[in-house]
């Protein structure tokens, strides 16, 4: 009989619940022993683990964050830290620990992996997870931020304003580029891509001088100073310029159908490698399959941009 740990640290987000769901019990059917790994990696430290059933995840597929909560832990990035992680899996001699979370998340992983059997499954908004072509939580993300920036654009018409809308993103602009496509919005910006200040305000004039009424910017947080870029636009246009930083709400809220299929979809293949003794791998989904590849390839590659989404926004703003 395997024991199996679950943990889900760093950043949350929507459908992880959904996701712990199908590990369970996908789990049980193979009559594996699961446990809970609460508040992530420091609760792996502190030794805050519970064993899990099938009632334990009743009633949760639609819940957003993590039942098993999450924090921020700066000691596993340490030797001293893993070192004591490695110490207390094989202490409650776990098989396997199935690690539901973003790039950082899996970075850790694949250092404890060395030592301790890992399944990862990618669950980030930023959808930054390389080798997949979209992570649990992502369209939800999506979804959230649409809906924010439908009722922006509202206002941005009423008062004939230019409205910079940020959304998350520190070091990628997969989310920006997909909210920006999906809300209409006029520009993007992006860590990616050095921004031409005077380009975007010669467009944003030549949109005024078409009639235009309100242009949406988005921008990913991790592109710089959004409130100084808006004060150096609205002095180069003469139009007032509005900032909206969207924040923590795109990562809370109940999954969309999307992301709970896909989480659904990588908890029971998660628990498939396992039960045959595979170790080691990232599930992902790729052109609509899901397959897995190995840990050492994910934490190794950065996921680029789709630069044909770059052109789209560019062309249809």
């Amino acid at each position: 009989m395997k024991k199996i740990a679950i943990i889900t640290p760093g950043g949350d987000a929507p459908g992880m619940n959904a996701a712990i769901r199908a590990v369970v019990r996908a789990g049980l059917k193979h009559n594996f022993e699961l446990y809970g790994i609460y508040r992530g990696y420091q609760g792996l430290l502190e030794k805050d683990i519970k064993q899990l059933n099938s009632r334990s995840v009743s009633g949760i597929i639609y819940k957003g964050g993590t039942i098993l909560k999450s924090s921020r832990c700066e000691k596993i990035k340490t030797l001293d830290g893993l070192n004591q992680a490695i110490e207390v899996l094989k202490e409650f001699k776990f098989d396997y620990l199935v690690v539901i979370g973003g790039d950082g998340s899996i970075k850790a992983a694949s250092k404890i992996s060395k030592y301790v059997s890992v399944i990862c499954i990618p669950a980030s908004i930023d959808n930054d997870v390389y080798g997949t072509d979209e992570t649990i939580g992502f369209d939800t993300a999506i979804d959230t931020a649409v809906s924010a920036i439908d009722k922006i654009r509202d206002t941005a018409t009423s008062f004939e304003r230019v409205f910079v809308v940020e959304v998350m993103g520190r070091e990628h602009g997969h989310l920006a580029l997909a909210v920006a496509v999906a809300s209409g919005a006029e520009v993007v910006i992006i860590p990616e891509v050095k921004y031409d200040l005077d380009k975007i305000a010669k467009k944003l004039l030549k949109d005024k001088q078409k009639g235009k009424t309100s242009e949406i910017i988005i921008f990913a947080e991790g592109a710089g100073n959004v409130r100084e870029f808006a004060l150096k636009l609205e002095a180069k246009i003469n139009i007032p310029v509005r900032v909206s930083s969207l924040g923590y709400i795109q990562r809370g809220g109940s999954p969309s159908a999307r992301s709970r299929i896909l989480a659904s979809l990588f908890g029971e293949y998660a628990v498939e490698l396992i039960s045959k003794n595979i170790k080691n791998k990232v599930v992902v989904i790729k052109n609509n399959k899901i397959e897995c590849i190995d840990i050492k390839t994910v934490v190794s590659k950065e996921k680029p941009i789709d630069k044909n989404l770059l052109k789209l926004v560019d062309e249809l703003g």
